[in-house]
């Protein structure tokens, strides 16, 4: 059953999306490309140290990061690891001209009822929130963290761009953690969840009972 479910929450993150209508996750993947050409060369170069999961606790509590939760509002407040700070990198699209609201309404139909997504929208003052957030130091360590690591590449490159060069990115995202590797988790869910909403997290709470029960 543990397989079943570990494939069943890989599908829910790999769900066919609209060209047109997108959603966080779908704008992310359009730019991935370019992202994540620029988050392998930075880490080739040394300008970028990826961390997993497993390691994060040393590099947050030995070597000096400062965790960096990127990820919107809604996913955050289903999990988040205690003392981290929060920049979202998409926002919610507030936007209500015929044209969006038209692909609001049929995003909903074929992502948000299905995953709970928001649409959203590139935070245009993303750099200059962290500015914010770490009082100016573009010396700050930072270890940039989403739920499944796409995001983060695109938050990870502009941050550099924007003058921070002491960064590091979380591989995999949280989705790859295990309840361990942050033990200071706050929130409803587990951290490894939290990306997971609308229609298909009833699936997934069905079945993690499943598995509960087959292990009694």
């Amino acid at each position: 059953m543990a397989v079943q479910v570990n494939h069943f929450r890989s599908s829910l993150l790999k769900q066919p999306k609209p060209p047109f209508f997108t959603s966080s996750k779908t704008r992310t993947f359009r730019l991935n490309t370019a992202a994540s050409s620029s988050i392998q060369q930075l880490i080739q170069s040394g300008e970028v140290t990826p961390i997993p999961p497993k390691d994060a606790a040393t590099a947050l509590n030995s070597d000096g990061f400062k965790l960096l939760d990127i990820r919107p509002q809604w996913e955050r407040e289903k999990a988040y690891v205690k003392g981290s700070l929060h920049v979202p990198l998409f926002v919610k699209d507030m936007d209500n001209s015929p044209i969006t609201l038209l692909k609001k309404w049929v995003h909903f139909g074929y992502i948000g009822l299905w995953t709970g997504q928001n649409f959203t929208m590139i935070n245009p003052n993303f750099v200059q929130e962290v500015d914010t957030a770490v009082s100016e130091d573009k010396d700050a360590k930072l270890l940039v963290a989403c739920g499944e690591g796409l995001r983060s590449m695109m938050a990870t490159s502009k941050l550099y761009d924007g003058g921070y060069k002491n960064l590091g990115w979380l591989a995999g995202g949280f989705n790859r953690s295990a309840d361990s590797d942050f033990p200071e988790v706050e929130g409803p869910e587990k951290l490894q969840y939290a990306t997971i909403g609308g229609v298909s997290y009833y699936f997934l709470k069905l079945l993690l009972l499943l598995q509960a029960v087959g292990k009694e």
